[in-house]
């Protein structure tokens, strides 16, 4: 199998592996993650590390497509070889991760999808926040700070992602409900800083003025911050939202230098117990949602970042 693991992350995922209890075979849980690349992907399969750490007669390994949906598929297809017991997985491309995933769930494989959903029903459950109601709230926040006029800026996550994809239609929707609201554009930044930054200094060379950012991670308003000051735009006078409420966010936010964040949590406590039920033999709802907060200046000494 290729699994492409970082070597500490690989010692963390031995160290995971729960022995058998009473001579049974262990259970084999296998997450195909999109890439290690990201910090909140990262933090993701270490969380989930962790959670299958405690749950004895598991042994959890994960791989790293390094951000190629080619590679997703093909990790995804050498965990069904090896005949694992559940399959975790956070889809890079709705459409193209279908096919194999719906082949290893007809073969009697649980499939969890975590986060981030596939186009048709053949999965076993999804586990993660509400990214059309997100994008909804972010939309209604934005209007609020504007008092209903300006133009926003969009930086959308991987394109072909379904949490990039709800998040910003519901926002997109949500906007039409204020007429003094322009999109200025919504440009692909696949949830990283420097696809960020990029995109912020094409939108600035292009000469269009905007007044807020709407960025679907808290990755890429750091990117959006960065690419603001190199240009001489203190980042304080735009709205800046962004998706996650990751550390840099909340001190972005105290530094009154992002606007606001909505909490992400990483749903791997949610995944864990999830597997666990499945293993058991237990019923699963088709769809576990974790909740998700906006964070403003005023709440985020109180609230502690996702990581």
């Amino acid at each position: 199998m290729r699994a492409w693991l970082f070597p500490a992350l690989l010692l963390w995922c031995l160290a995971a592996a729960g022995g058998a209890q009473g001579g049974e075979r262990p259970r084999l849980v296998a997450f195909a993650q999109d890439t290690l690349a990201n910090d909140y992907r990262l933090a993701q399969v270490r969380a989930l590390v962790e959670a299958f750490n405690r749950q004895p007669g598991v042994n959890f390994v994960f791989s790293d497509a390094q951000g190629e949906t080619a590679r997703q598929v093909a990790d995804v297809e050498d965990f069904v070889a090896r005949g694992v017991d559940v399959l975790i997985v956070s889809p890079r491309d709705s459409r193209a991760l279908a096919p194999v995933l719906a082949k290893a769930y007809r073969q009697g494989i649980p499939v969890v999808l975590l986060m981030r959903r596939v186009e048709g029903d053949a999965y076993t459950t999804w586990v993660g926040p509400d990214d059309g109601q997100i994008g909804a709230a972010a939309a209604a926040f934005i209007a609020a700070e504007l008092q209903g006029r300006g133009t926003v800026l969009v930086l959308q996550g991987i394109p072909g992602a379904s949490t990039s994809q709800m998040r910003t239609a519901a926002f997109v929707e949500a906007l039409r409900r204020h007429p003094g609201l322009r999109l200025h554009s919504i440009r692909p930044a696949n949830y990283l800083r420097a696809d960020a930054v990029k995109a912020v200094e094409e939108a600035l060379e292009e000469g269009r003025p905007f007044d807020a950012i709407y960025a679907q991670s808290d990755s890429m308003a750091s990117g959006a911050r960065l690419a603001l000051r190199k240009h001489g735009i203190d980042p304080g006078r735009l709205v800046i939202v962004g998706i996650d409420y990751i550390r840099e966010a909340r001190q972005a936010i105290a530094d009154g230098e992002q606007r606001a964040s909505f909490t992400y949590p990483l749903s791997t406590e949610a995944t864990a117990r999830v597997v666990r039920d499945i293993l058991a033999g237990r019923p699963v709802p088709r769809r576990v949602v974790v909740p998700s907060q906006l964070v403003t200046r005023q709440g985020s000494a109180r609230q502690e970042p996702v990581f």
